[in-house]
């Protein structure tokens, strides 16, 4: 008899093995999807940070803490009840078809009362440690995100428009975290990752169009549009996200800070 099992006189429990703890963890991590909160850490850090005093040493960082493991918090269940809702059409695609819901791993109504979970968590947690008004605007990316965007994929190829915005609202959620209001330095960052995002999906879109084809989204039109509509939300927005990024660093009268901005401004650089 294994020693991973547990005997009875009437009967035998198979005891899972460390290795499948291990893969069961893994894939409840992996449907948080983790890179994406690395990127709204950063993001939610910097709205803080912007409408804090401006010195590194005097910003608050326990409230900066508590308002970045709140974020993630909701934007883990965001990732994970995303999936949930698409996990039949993730089967379809090559590039989604391993995820864990979509590959049977993790049945979806667990996922769904998993992500469901992690965001009323986050939310509450951001409402009692950093204020109504950044768990309002989570509430508003999550809502916006899981009915509004998520919806959209499969009906219209604007639906990356109406998805950046709850993309864009983690600096928003910081700097409101930071100083109860938001300010234009908040407005700004929003702009900037509303605006980065479009060459992002655009690029993602085109790399894998037979792919979302095949599960029916309808990210781009139809062939015959295809290349003008990929041009024209791809070259526009980073047409006004040169200006725009440098618009922190005028407002400080720092010219290196703005060939910094305007550096990383440049998908080219």
């Amino acid at each position: 008899m294994s020693r991973h099992a547990f005997i009875t006189s009437e009967f035998v429990i198979a005891l899972p093995r460390p290795a499948t703890y291990a893969a069961i963890l893994s894939d409840y991590w992996a449907i948080t999807k983790p890179e994406v909160n690395f990127l709204i850490v950063i993001t939610t850090a910097a709205g803080f940070c912007l409408a804090g005093p401006g010195d590194l040493s005097r910003i608050a960082w326990i409230p900066l803490i508590h308002t970045l493991i709140g974020t993630v918090l909701v934007a883990s269940g965001a990732a994970a009840l995303n999936q949930w809702i698409e996990h039949p059409f993730d089967a379809r695609m090559r590039r989604t078809a391993h995820r864990a819901i979509a590959a049977g791993r993790i049945e979806p109504r667990v996922a769904r009362m998993f992500g469901a979970g992690l965001s009323v968590s986050g939310l509450a947690y951001l409402a009692l440690s950093a204020g109504v008004a950044p768990s309002l605007l989570a509430a508003v990316t999550l809502v916006s995100y899981l009915f509004i965007y998520t919806p959209l994929k499969r009906r219209t190829p604007w639906c990356t428009a109406i998805g950046a915005v709850p993309g864009a609202i983690p600096p928003l959620i910081g700097a409101a975290a930071a100083g109860g209001r938001l300010d234009t330095s908040a407005w700004v960052l929003f702009a900037i990752v509303f605006l980065w995002q479009f060459p992002h999906v655009m690029a993602i879109a085109w790399m894998y169009r037979d792919d979302y084809a095949r599960a029916g989204y309808l990210v781009l039109p139809s062939p015959a549009a295809r290349s003008r509509f990929i041009a024209w939300q791809t070259l526009a927005p980073l047409m006004a996200l040169l200006p725009v990024s440098v618009l922190p660093a005028l407002r400080n009268s720092s010219a290196a800070d703005g060939v910094a901005a305007a550096a990383l401004s440049d998908p080219m650089g």
